[in-house]
């Protein structure tokens, strides 16, 4: 197989969650550009909608969208008997949905803190339940898990504890279903942006952006093509023999 067959998702199917808008949008065109037709799925329905004719018309692939709330696990199934009545089968899943919550640990009601921990956690143990039961029945398939480099480290300038937990979480889930799966043929990988500038990252970026910027050794933040291309590898052919690792995307700012 040559490097351009190693990295090609032509006849692949990628869900996608939280494929409406920032990075999962930008993920969402990054599959497809390498071929891959896509499910898009996030709360509000309307913005998937908007966003797959977007990829349709850009890219030429077909693209299913779906309102989903991966928080509530009815929901992940009928997404993943959807998604699999639609294409057949699923060969990469991309669990991108989050939410984040502002908030001093000791000043946290205790509501928000479960609310981070369902979307985040919750949802991305249930979509890997959900589509890997199909992928363990085919033996195969790629799942690619967003975590965050507040899972890696403390945070100095901004205060967002079920938000880091719930990313340390999921690298944890990462390995652990990495080596239970790994005898069915499922490759599943975390990876672990630095800050993005997206809605999400709006708020702190607004307040703290200077500082936040300097703690970059690149000097910037990540921009729409930063995490896409890693997204691509680790879906693709090219990354066969990764497994239960995080890939880090953040300007160096983990390397001091």
């Amino acid at each position: 197989m040559n490097v351009r067959e190693m990295f090609g998702l032509k006849g692949k199917v990628a869900v996608v969650t939280g494929g409406s808008i920032g990075l999962g949008r930008e993920i969402a065109h990054g599959l497809a550009e390498a071929g891959a037709d896509l499910v898009l799925c996030a709360r509000k329905k309307e913005r998937c909608t908007a966003t797959a004719e977007e990829i349709r018309r850009k890219h030429g692939v077909k693209v299913l969208s779906l309102g989903c709330d991966v928080s509530r696990e009815e929901d992940v199934k009928e997404l993943a008997a959807k998604s699999i009545a639609e294409f057949k089968s699923v060969d990469i899943l991309v669990n991108n949905a989050g939410i984040t919550w502002g908030s001093l640990p000791e000043d946290m009601p205790a509501s928000d803190w479960q609310k981070v921990l369902d979307v985040n956690l919750n949802g991305t143990f249930f979509c890997c339940k959900h589509f890997g039961k199909a992928m363990i029945a085919r033996r195969s398939g790629c799942i690619i898990n967003s975590s965050s480099i507040m899972a890696l480290q403390g945070e100095t300038i901004l205060s967002a504890p079920s938000y880091s937990t719930s990313k340390g979480g999921i690298i944890s889930l990462t390995r652990e279903l990495a080596v239970q799966w790994s005898k069915y043929g499922i490759r599943i990988n975390a990876v672990a942006p630095g800050f993005f500038k997206t809605s999400m990252t709006a708020p702190a970026l607004r307040k703290h952006e200077d500082s936040m910027r300097q703690r970059i050794p690149l000097g910037r933040f990540g921009g729409e093509d930063d995490l896409k291309g890693v997204i691509v590898f680790l879906a693709s052919p090219a990354s066969s023999f990764i497994t239960g690792q995080t890939i880090v995307v953040d300007g160096g700012e983990t390397s001091k």
